[in-house]
């Protein structure tokens, strides 16, 4: 089958293989035709060396697709299922999941650091967080299956699979923002872009959108957003629309110096929540003196804090009712062969997610 492979961290250029093959399915595990992948943000700072990811590599971990076999002790799903790829699956074992933390769990994709999913001949290859989308077929534990109704396109169910959760999930599940809260969304690619169409949904009555590319501003407020500005407009902004700040600020770029912006932008009391993956050496400092005596709170949104068998249907319901605009979010359709060009675009203007489709 053919795979984009990523032979050195740092490198742009993906090998683009015929020869390669999955491993498994093995017992609990199943096999998927991939069919929509979406070229997440996560993808490009794994490639970048910003997360860790042993290589050679298939990089993609937002995807959707069908069933084609399943190992033994999997009983729940068969060929042809239609599904949605959940890369962040529980084990139910740890004891993160027995507390109810299932999003905290990281069996699997500890595994993925050390079990290859692919081969080409002697070659052993990785998977991305034990997924590895940018391929045409892909192997995942059984809980990283979410089975999907068969009407529901390749390409939506893909973008449910990371960032619609990642971004919804970050306002509803761990900011359980409220009817007439202020938010700040701060990046406003796809994850962004969710995270806004979630303040929307939770009804929150400000929503400002803030984003170094003026072009996105325009697509922030199509999809809910209130008020826009660039990070160095954000200040007199936020004195005429919140003058105390933000109920909530979501920090979807997390570097340091928009964690910062956010931490200034949020009213005393406030919540600042990460929602991006930053990079392991990024240090942002606070003094005891501002962490007390401003009485705000920053907490972490892995994945949206989703249980995805519980929240990709509910997302998908939303879709279905015409409350939350995925078809909108893609911004490109690309071939596999396409995807080392996908990832140079990340952060453009115009994009918002590009979806590599296999026909």
């Amino acid at each position: 089958m053919r795979a984009a492979v990523l032979h050195t961290i740092g490198d742009d250029k993906l090998d683009f293989r015929d020869d390669v093959t999955v491993l498994g399915p093995g017992p609990g595990e199943v096999r998927l035709r991939v069919r929509a992948a979406g070229v997440c943000h996560s993808d490009l700072s794994a490639l970048r060396g910003a997360l860790p990811q042993p290589v050679p590599a298939v990089l993609g971990h937002e995807a959707a697709g069908d069933v084609i076999e399943v190992g033994d002790g999997v009983d729940d799903l068969a060929p042809g299922d239609r599904v949605a790829v959940n890369w962040l699956p529980a084990c139910g074992v740890c004891t993160h999941c027995r507390r109810g933390e299932d999003h905290l769990c990281m069996t699997h994709v500890m595994a993925g650091y050390v079990i290859p999913r692919f081969a080409a001949g002697d070659l052993e290859i990785f998977g991305m967080a034990g997924c590895g989308s940018f391929a045409e077929e892909m192997v995942v534990p059984r809980a990283g299956a979410v089975k999907i109704d068969d009407d529901v396109p390749y390409e939506v169910a893909a973008l449910v699979g990371c960032g619609v959760t990642t971004g919804v999930g970050a306002v509803i599940n761990t900011a359980r923002v409220r009817p007439g809260d202020s938010v700040v969304v701060i990046g406003c690619g796809g994850v962004g872009i969710a995270a806004i169409q979630g303040a929307r949904l939770a009804g929150a009555a400000q929503i400002m959108a803030v984003d170094t590319v003026p072009a996105r501003h325009e697509a922030a407020r199509r999809f809910g957003a209130t008020h826009t500005a660039t990070p160095d407009e954000l200040g007199d902004l936020q004195a005429a629309v919140v003058p105390e700040g933000f109920d909530h600020a979501f920090d979807v770029v997390a570097v340091p110096q928009t964690l910062r912006t956010a931490w200034t932008a949020t009213r005393r009391g406030g919540q600042v929540v990460i929602v991006g993956a930053g990079r392991a050496e990024d240090t942002v400092e606070f003094s005891p003196f501002e962490l007390l005596f401003e009485g705000k709170t920053i907490v972490p949104s892995l994945y949206g804090s989703a249980d995805p068998h519980r929240d990709f249907p509910r997302l998908l319901a939303l879709w279905r009712a015409g409350r939350l605009d995925i078809e909108g979010m893609i911004s490109h359709r690309l071939r596999l062969d396409q995807a080392g060009a996908a990832l140079a675009a990340l952060g453009s203007g115009d994009v918002i997610r590009q979806v590599i489709v296999n026909d």
